[in-house]
């Protein structure tokens, strides 16, 4: 799929140089998010035998088989996308998993290129293990990895803003360059909305659905500022090293450091993304700036 995704890369950025559109970016950030996927593909397929292996071992457990077929593919597809929400959802929620996961929100801008944008450390998070019970209930482990990757190549696409709105029957099923821009967006209405892999249906239903309203401001909460690969992909592990290694701190503060929402600290310094929100509304810290964002003061949390 690397040429496919290469491809579509120099197509959009074509696309946006004679259109003047949006998201052209800057090069040097779009090799270093290419750089990131070629050795995120290397070291996630490296260590993929964790979650493959477990997949396979379970398969000796489950309720009975499901042949493969037409509608044995769809329901395992819409079932594994439930399972992505779920494992998205928990990457964003979980300090341990957005260590993980925070180097594809690292960039600053939004194109093509930040779909490669990975970390290299997928199948230690544990949130692969959602697959399980996919096998459990009696889809081939083969099918299960197949649907994965289907979603993956879905999801590659939506990372663009050369699309705008699609047909309002497409939005309200599935997941869009729209919805998705939410989701790399760092304003404070923006914050953990749009999980979807592939069917947006999944926001709708848990509450976490959020439409493309005001203009979106791509990154972190704070961003990194730096196109270092290694600060890029460990600078969040670096960060609960320090947080777990405090002195004066008891066993369940480290533990809420690992395991936590990013954000959380034992004594209040730092404002996880439902404070960001609650006091962007006005309940807590005023009224924002004029950008639409809160000010300096209030942007302290590790997103």
């Amino acid at each position: 799929m690397i040429p496919l995704y290469f491809a579509s890369i120099l197509f959009e950025s074509v696309a946006n140089h004679f259109l003047h559109a949006r998201g052209a970016g800057d090069w040097k950030d779009n090799f270093t998010s290419m750089g990131l996927g070629i050795v995120s593909a290397v070291t996630n397929g490296a260590t993929a035998f964790i979650t493959v292996g477990v997949l396979f071992w379970v398969q000796q457990y489950q309720l009975f088989a499901i042949p493969l077929s037409l509608a044995s593919l769809v329901a395992c597809f819409i079932l594994d996308d439930l399972r992505f929400y779920l494992h998205h959802r928990v990457a964003h929620r979980v300090r341990w998993g957005w260590a993980m996961h925070v180097t594809h929100h690292s960039s600053t801008q939004f194109n093509f290129s930040v779909a490669l944008r990975q970390g290299w450390t997928k199948h230690f998070t544990g949130t692969m293990m959602f697959k399980v019970p996919l096998v459990l209930l009696g889809f081939d482990p083969v099918v299960v990895l197949f649907c994965g990757v289907l979603n993956a190549t879905y999801q590659f696409f939506l990372h663009t803003e050369l699309v705008d709105k699609l047909p309002r029957w497409f939005e309200f099923l599935f997941n869009t360059p729209s919805h998705h821009r939410v989701h790399h967006g760092r304003n404070p209405d923006y914050l953990d909305a749009n999980y979807a892999g592939t069917l947006i249906i999944w926001d709708r239903m848990f509450g976490t659905f959020v439409p493309e309203q005001e203009k979106v401001d791509f990154g972190l909460v704070k961003n990194l500022e730096t196109l270092n690969p290694f600060v890029i992909i460990f600078h969040e592990y670096w960060a609960i090293l320090k947080d777990v290694s405090q002195r004066g701190i008891s066993l369940w503060h480290r533990f809420c450091y690992l395991f936590a929402p990013p954000g959380w600290s034992h004594d209040g310094s730092r404002l996880s993304s439902e404070q960001i929100k609650v006091a962007h509304r006005g309940q807590e810290a005023g009224e924002p700036n004029a950008d639409g964002l809160l000010p300096q003061s209030a942007r302290v949390a590790e997103m």
